[in-house]
């Protein structure tokens, strides 16, 4: 239950900076598509702070634990989409 009220706690949070904005919902396609984008790299402000608090490298973990999870997937050498 709890993260179904932090989503909705988020969207009415997103709703009130859309207003302040002036941006109506549902978003144009541009201004939806840079906001999932700056969800996804919010995402990880929270891991890399801890690691620069901790002084684990940070480079080892931005090339495998963040783009992994902003990129997916990425195709290996050679590999093809079908």
């Amino acid at each position: 239950m709890k993260p179904y009220l932090f989503s909705l706690g988020a969207g009415l949070l997103v709703g009130v900076v859309y207003s302040l904005l002036g941006v109506r919902s549902p978003a144009p396609p541009i201004i939806a598509l840079v906001g999932l984008a700056g969800i996804l790299l919010g995402e990880q402000v929270t891991p890399i702070a801890r690691r620069l608090v901790d002084r684990v490298e940070l480079t080892r973990f931005i090339c495998t634990g963040c783009a992994h999870h902003v990129l997916g997937k990425l195709p290996a050498k050679g590999e093809r989409n079908a």
